[in-house]
């Protein structure tokens, strides 16, 4: 028996260089029909759009729309000789834009979070001090109720002037 051996394929210069444009052109088109539409929104086609493919940038776009909040103002009463918790519910790195201010009386703070569904009393301070006023952000660390506890140390209550700013589902006293 006799083997033959195998036929040595050779493609012309010219018909390499083809099929190189042919899968330039194929990515480029992909890029065009596919990507752009899915991924930043950008359909100068028209196809992606009848194809389905921008509800997944809309989608992105409507829920961090609808999450993000405008500024909020609250008072708040922290009675005499008490202390009060005001506790925003967040999700992981959303941001809080806040500034609260008193008469000028100052007060005890500790601006904390505690864990979604932890119960072993675990809270994380993020700046603990006395004062009248504080302006700043924060973006969570992790899931959970993030907020402040005021303490007022004195014989009469004290409000405080609330304003936030920033992406929650719910607040409120604690």
């Amino acid at each position: 028996m006799s083997q033959t051996p195998p036929k040595k394929i050779s493609l012309a210069k010219s018909a390499l260089f083809m099929y190189s444009v042919y899968s330039l052109v194929f990515a480029i088109a992909v890029l065009v029909i596919v990507i752009l539409p899915a991924e930043y929104n950008i359909d100068p086609t028209g196809i992606g759009k009848k194809l389905g493919l921008t509800v997944f940038n809309d989608v992105n776009a409507k829920t961090t729309k609808k999450s993000e909040r405008a500024a909020e103002t609250m008072t708040i009463i922290v009675p005499a000789g008490r202390g009060v918790e005001y506790k925003f519910t967040m999700e992981q790195y959303q941001k809080l834009n806040y500034e609260w201010t008193t008469d000028g009386t100052p007060l005890y703070f500790d601006l904390h979070g505690e864990p979604t569904g932890d119960t072993s009393g675990y809270f994380e301070s993020y700046a603990i001090a006395t004062a009248h006023n504080m302006k700043g952000s924060f973006t969570t660390p992790f899931a959970g109720s993030h907020g402040w506890y005021w303490k007022n140390t004195t014989n009469s209550p004290i409000t405080v002037k609330l304003t936030v700013k920033g992406e929650y589902t719910k607040h409120g006293l604690k």
